[in-house]
């Protein structure tokens, strides 16, 4: 019969055997794994090391090449825009930084901008639909008609643009007398608002998409209003072109997206999606340039592009040089 010494003595040897165990394991093993932990501690600082260096040479030089573009930017676009009138619109969610840059640059290219359209929330809102097909309906003048299969935000767009936009060189600047309220009444509903005083025509037009993608149950219908805004402003006017970052609004869901994806305002209205680089902004000037030639594109880095920018137009041939090529 065994005894309760027989399992003192088991329990015993199992802890000793166990004890023993660990002690030559540690003893076996503490040497290699301390070594190999140590040798792959400084591999992993070497490595962090070097792409640190790595990414602070990228660093210097993309600063180095922003101020070469940006210094060259002046003779890049000189006169690319002479006497021409802009609207800057902006959609909700619309970063300022690059929107700030881009101005100057317009102004560099001999454009005047003539005031800020801040596209509100409740513009964008399905709930507030309603009220802006309502609105629009009051304000409109009596000769102006839309198409059977219009949305309200067709509606909105064609009468905001037929206040804002003109073709018209001699009435660019100005303001519209006979659709005053238009700007009043859709910014006193709280659809809109103004960046100064109140607006006057421009001729063409640049676009700000939000700084993120649409999202939600309502993204496809904002996206599409958006849209809308854009296509009325470049058939009441010179061109548009809408912009923003590859990274957001060329991504899906972004409204540079909904744009490319709209197989007829895509072939009227230009896009570029690299408003947040100096060469970007460049490039929103002679999208606008080729607009008013009849042309658009879309350009950038992001899904859709064509290419980084238009082809530069052919220039015209000195006299000189016709009379000695003859």
């Amino acid at each position: 019969m065994i005894d309760f010494r027989y399992h003192l003595v088991s329990i015993v040897a199992i802890f000793l055997a166990l004890a023993v165990g660990i002690v030559l394991g540690t003893n076996l093993l503490q040497d290699p794994a301390i070594k190999t932990a140590n040798e792959m501690t400084s591999q992993l600082t070497r490595a962090n090391e070097d792409l640190r260096g790595r990414l602070e040479t990228m660093q210097a030089r993309e600063q180095d090449h922003q101020e070469f573009v940006t210094t060259l930017t002046p003779q890049l676009v000189a006169e690319s825009l002479a006497g021409e009138q802009v609207l800057i619109v902006e959609a909700p969610g619309a970063g300022t930084t690059y929107r700030e840059a881009t101005e100057q640059v317009l102004v560099q290219a001999g454009a005047e901008v003539t005031g800020r359209l801040l596209l509100l929330d409740k513009f964008f809102d399905p709930k507030s639909a309603g009220v802006l097909d309502g609105l629009v309906n009051q304000l409109k003048p009596a000769e102006m008609a839309f198409a059977d299969t219009a949305t309200v935000h067709d509606k909105a767009a064609t009468l905001l643009a037929a206040t804002l936009m003109t073709t018209d060189q001699t009435l660019a600047g100005t303001p519209n007398e006979t659709l005053a309220a238009v700007v009043d009444g859709l910014q006193t509903g709280g659809f809109i608002d103004i960046d100064g005083d109140a607006l006057n025509r421009a001729t063409l037009s640049v676009l700000y998409a939000p700084d993120a993608p649409y999202e939600g149950d309502n993204a496809e219908s904002q996206a599409a209003a958006f849209t809308s805004v854009a296509g009325a402003l470049d058939a009441a006017g010179k061109g548009a072109v809408v912009t923003g970052a590859a990274a957001t609004s060329a991504a899906p869901g972004g409204a540079i997206t909904a744009l490319r994806d709209d197989s007829e305002i895509v072939k009227r209205v230009s896009s570029v999606d690299s408003a947040d680089m100096p060469e970007g902004q460049v490039v929103i000037v002679y999208a606008l340039r080729e607009q008013m030639n009849g042309g658009a594109g879309q350009y950038g880095t992001g899904a859709g592009a064509a290419a980084f920018q238009p082809v530069p137009p052919t220039p015209a041939p000195s006299p000189s040089s016709t009379e000695s090529g003859s």
